[in-house]
């Protein structure tokens, strides 16, 4: 079997991610997308963040992450919070309802992620991970 070339492979990680990204959106129905998520996730395991730092974290661009945060400030689900000491300072924070909702995307993730690797087995799914992991 010849290997294939560097598009093909590409290609079919594309195809994955989107039918992911798909599969994700028809499932959750809270009007915010993958990468609000992750936002929320970082501020619940990190606490009240830096925009900068969040953007650093997540490897998305600092004006990505201002619109982001709009949209989460405008849903209720964070809220911008000052520093004490320097009130130049914001703070993105996580407020419960976006920790419900963050719950809520949890539990959904694992539904479809249960539907769409099923036909892998335990250890395929490990090996997927692996080369993920060594890809990065």
């Amino acid at each position: 079997m010849e290997n294939p070339s560097i598009f093909e492979l590409i290609h079919m990680m594309d195809k994955v991610n989107n039918r992911l990204i798909i599969e994700w959106n028809k499932m959750f129905n809270e009007n915010i997308g993958i990468s609000h998520v992750l936002v929320l996730s970082h501020l619940k395991l990190h606490g009240k963040s830096r925009p900068s730092d969040i953007a650093k974290a997540l490897g998305i661009a600092p004006p990505s992450i201002t619109h982001l945060s709009e949209k989460l400030i405008q849903k209720e689900l964070a809220v911008r919070v000052t520093d004490e000491i320097d009130k130049r300072i914001l703070y993105l924070e996580i407020r419960d309802k976006g920790l419900n909702i963050l719950t809520k995307a949890q539990e959904e993730g694992k539904i479809l992620r249960k539907q769409l690797f099923e036909k892998l087995t335990a250890e395929q799914q490990q090996q997927l991970l692996n080369i993920y992991t060594k890809l990065i």
